[in-house]
């Protein structure tokens, strides 16, 4: 088995939307009330807003494939911050690095992580953001792992109801 990481096109939407989905359900199930799922997938996780991302230039996506057949396994988006803290022109956003769990704890999410601080730094960032869930302890053990740090909080919307996030960063100078 192989997989590629590649940048994105127009054409990627369907798979972006499904990989979010599915992600989204594998990581929260049980987590967060069914019904925010369900209004996160339906409304933030669909072809037509993957496909508004696509179209944004501000914004940039990666997405990995098993081999063979190209089967989307996980992604990345990065793009401008819209965190509660204080960023500035040199900052980037992971707004997003999905991965299906059967891939967890194989290298693949450390090759995702590597894309998204090689395309940052190629865009001239000085830091990497992002937010996870408070709760989330493997998540967050990932990010430790890949030198992130936490610099604030905010409550995350979905659908009815708020969720503690922490806010991280990584240093790329």
């Amino acid at each position: 088995m192989s997989i590629e990481i590649r940048p994105c096109g127009p054409e990627d939407a369907d798979a972006l939307a499904l990989v979010a989905a599915a992600t989204f359900l594998e990581t929260y199930a049980g987590v967060i009330d069914g019904r925010d799922i369900l209004f996160q997938c339906g409304k933030v996780h669909t072809p037509q807003a993957y496909a508004k991302h696509l179209a944004d230039p501000t914004r940039r996506l990666f997405l990995a494939e098993q081999a063979p057949g190209g089967a989307p396994v996980g992604f990345i988006l990065l793009s401008k911050p819209d965190l509660p803290v204080e960023t500035g022109p040199d900052d980037v956003e992971l707004t997003r690095i999905y991965l299906l769990h059967r891939h967890h704890g194989g290298g693949l999410g450390k090759r995702l992580m590597q894309t998204a601080v090689a395309a940052a730094r190629e865009a001239g960032a000085k830091r990497l953001l992002l937010g996870v869930y408070s709760e989330n302890e493997k998540a967050l053990a990932f990010y430790a792992r890949n030198g992130f740090e936490r610099v604030g909080t905010r409550i995350f919307h979905v659908g009815d109801n708020g969720y503690d996030d922490y806010i991280l960063a990584k240093d790329l100078t």
